[in-house]
């Protein structure tokens, strides 16, 4: 038994859900839809969601929760949204965001224009500080994780661009 599958999911005002082939959600950000899963049926009542298994469908267990930890996932972003807050630590490590496109000064002898996807939003509240969001949680993990892919952080120092909350831990240098 699944201990995340059994919760129902809550949905907020504004926030519809239609089940079929193609499970859709629609909320005030927009809208996400997600292919069902025949292990997993996926019902409606009144104001929440409720998963269950299908009996007799091999790997239903394992897939029940995954589903309904998906869906969760959905519903949070078409009604509040997601986002992931990077900073840059460096010596002239700069972020600047112009439209869809985030220019990024990382120490290499030529500048890196990083194009978001359709659906993600990019904002530099200031120079080191890059906030990216979107309603669909994966995408926006996904996204976070490329930009930081340019420079990660290095063990010595500390330098590249890092997760706002990522602690990296430094070595010690080399002894004579």
């Amino acid at each position: 038994m699944s201990r995340v599958g059994k919760n129902p999911i809550s949905l907020p005002k504004g926030v519809e859900v239609s089940v079929g082939d193609l499970i859709t959600v629609k909320g005030p950000l927009g809208a996400l839809s997600f292919k069902a899963n025949k292990a997993v049926k996926v019902e409606v009542s009144g104001e929440s969601l409720q998963c269950s298994p299908v009996d007799g469908v091999e790997n239903a267990a394992a897939l029940w929760g995954t589903v309904r930890a998906n869906l969760n996932n959905m519903v949070n972003g078409v009604s509040k949204g997601f986002e992931k807050k990077l900073t840059l630590v460096g010596v002239g490590y700069r972020a600047q965001a112009q439209g869809d496109t985030l220019n990024l000064s990382l120490g290499f002898s030529h500048p890196v224009a990083h194009k978001m996807p359709s659906g993600i939003k990019v904002e530099t509240p200031s120079q080191t500080e890059i906030l990216i969001k979107g309603i669909d949680k994966q995408l926006v993990g996904q996204v976070a994780a490329e930009v930081r892919a340019y420079r990660s952080p290095e063990p010595y120092k500390g330098k590249g661009v890092r997760y706002a909350d990522e602690v990296v831990t430094l070595k010690e240098t080399k002894k004579k």
